[in-house]
């Protein structure tokens, strides 16, 4: 290698090591332990559909081991055991709300043929079922962890739902491609998305230091029996959608819906012949039935 190229790479590396936070915990690794356990907890739920033939028990406590171990890297304030017990409580309570959740995509996907089907193959399920797994954790203020698990879903998935969702039994995700799940959002039982449905923020308040403000409601509640089609988008934290409300694919809510109404988007209807500013630019405005 040439003498000034050799000198150049490590004035380099030395000003990039200057930058950066050398109070910060090495964090090489630490995603993939997520994955791992990640991926060991799903085993213990589902041990039939596990990878090898580790009992039930013997994956617990490894998983068990590997939580403590992550734990300790990520400086968590809380003490291990504390963290251990509560997911280990919860466990059971988990495996019955995902029952709820396989039975919910059984019942509303005329295409599953089975149970072990929905378990295999629908990305909607990997996703909901590490989701309720990391919502433990961040419930009981574990930090980065519980973000760690649901983003390794995302990547699996594309389906977006952050852990701090307080989200009910019998929830099924049709496709789910683009599914986006904020933080404040809560969901009700027996609700159905489909792909790129987002619930999200609408704005975002800034303090006096001009940083945004956190830890405000900022997502939307979503009721129960409620069915939202592809492509809506629901902003804002005091937006309210009703139970037994059904909304049409593509619409924009920025406002609550009433319990039992459904809410269209529709094209605005002309005798014009279509172009192709018209067709990939419509003008939607939305009506509520």
């Amino acid at each position: 290698m040439d003498r000034t190229l050799s000198l150049l790479i490590k004035n380099t590396v030395h000003a990039l090591e200057a930058a950066s936070d050398r109070q910060a915990a090495d964090c090489r690794g630490l995603r993939s332990e997520a994955e791992r356990l990640t991926d060991t907890l799903i085993d213990v739920l589902f041990p039939r559909f596990a990878a090898d033939r580790v009992s039930r028990e013997e994956k617990l406590a490894q998983a068990v081991e590997l939580l403590e171990h992550i734990l300790e890297r990520i400086s968590c304030p809380l003490r291990p055991e504390e963290v251990v017990l509560a997911l280990l409580a919860n466990l059971p309570e988990v495996r019955r709300q995902l029952d709820t959740d396989l039975i919910a995509a059984y019942r509303g996907d005329p295409a599953a043929k089975s149970v072990d089907e929905i378990i295999l193959c629908y990305p909607a399920f990997t996703a909901i079922s590490t989701y309720r797994l990391a919502h433990i954790l961040y419930r009981e203020g574990v930090p980065l962890l519980p973000r760690m698990m649901t983003e390794y879903a995302h990547r699996l998935t594309g389906i977006d739902i952050h852990p701090g969702a307080v989200i009910g039994d019998s929830f099924f995700i049709d496709h789910g491609t683009g599914v986006v799940i904020g933080e404040t959002t809560t969901i009700g039982t027996n609700v159905k998305l489909y792909q790129h449905v987002t619930l999200g923020a609408k704005s975002f308040a800034v303090g006096e230091d001009g940083a945004l403000v956190k830890g405000i409601k900022r997502h939307p509640d979503i009721g129960d029996r409620v069915v939202i089609y592809s492509g809506a988008t629901i902003l804002g934290g005091e937006t309210q959608i009703g139970s037994d409300c059904i909304i049409g694919g593509s619409v924009w809510l920025t406002q609550s819906v009433p319990a039992g109404k459904m809410v269209l988007a529709r094209a605005a209807v002309t005798d014009a012949p279509l172009t192709k500013e018209r067709v990939t630019n419509p003008l939607l405005d939305c009506s509520m039935l």
